[in-house]
């Protein structure tokens, strides 16, 4: 993957105030060392161009779910490892898939992940915001409710060291509307009540090829889905507009990252 620092260049090439990274191969259990001169570079390139806040993303592969110990026991190793490592590169906060069950039940489910967090928490220091991840709802997976990650944060140790990433796709497709003013307001109120409104720290602005509660887990470029332009327009005007912004659209010849995020900018009335 290259030289870490060369993230930053990327990003300030582009004119982006912020950005979310990947610290390893996102596909690999095994991690690239950290090298200290990239390590420095990263900080002081974060620091010159004024990118603020950074974040990290999680590797694909971890389940803190799972109920099988050797994919348990080493997505608590990742999470301890990118956790360390974010802390090395002083990035703020990293962000989690809260995982699947594969079947054995919410229950189980729910107390291997408030234990695996648990453990990285007393392991790694504190300086590193762990945001748990809503999902789309497909079978077996965790947190697609808000009522389920208010479930996971209440049963930990240290709930103030976590924190909410909120994916639209997401949530639109758990059933959370987000197409009119009316729905995004109730989605916050909703979010507020169970979670608290100030635990949110990112928003993956992408919109959803499957329907409302389709449990469909599949991105679409910005307005070009079931949320549609309109509903952006809403969710850029709301509180969650005023929150860091990652997209996560598809990567295909019909729109590139730049081009979406020029449409946002166009949706949010910035041009």
């Amino acid at each position: 993957m290259g030289s870490i620092d060369k993230a930053v260049d990327r990003a300030a090439e582009r004119g982006y105030t912020t950005f979310q990274i990947f610290t390893s191969n996102p596909r690999q259990w095994s991690q690239r060392e950290l090298v200290a001169e990239e390590t420095e570079d990263f900080i002081k390139k974060v620091i010159s161009n004024d990118m603020k806040p950074v974040f990290a993303h999680i590797p694909y592969l971890p389940n803190l779910a799972s109920p099988k110990d050797e994919v348990y026991n080493k997505s608590c190793e990742v999470l301890i490892s990118e956790l360390r490592r974010c802390s090395r590169l002083e990035i703020p906060y990293l962000v989690t898939h809260i995982g699947s069950h594969l079947g054995v039940g919410m229950r189980t489910g729910f107390a291997r992940i408030t234990k695996a967090i648990d453990k990285a928490f007393n392991i790694v220091d504190e300086c590193v915001m762990l945001l748990l991840e809503n999902t789309a709802g497909t079978r077996n997976s965790m947190g697609s409710s808000f009522e389920d990650i208010s479930c996971i944060t209440r049963a930990l140790t240290y709930p103030e060291r976590v924190g909410i990433c909120f994916d639209t796709s997401h949530a639109f497709a758990a059933g959370y509307d987000l197409r009119t003013q009316e729905s995004v307001e109730e989605t916050i109120q909703k979010l507020d009540e169970t979670i608290g409104f100030r635990k949110l720290k990112l928003i993956h602005l992408n919109d959803s090829k499957g329907s409302l509660n389709s449990r469909i887990d599949h991105h679409e470029h910005i307005g070009m889905g079931e949320i549609g332009e309109e509903g952006f327009r809403n969710v850029l005007k709301s509180k969650l507009g005023q929150l860091p912004l990652i997209l996560e659209t598809p990567k295909d010849d019909r729109r590139s990252d730049s081009e979406n995020i020029e449409k946002v900018r166009k949706l949010a009335g910035e041009i």
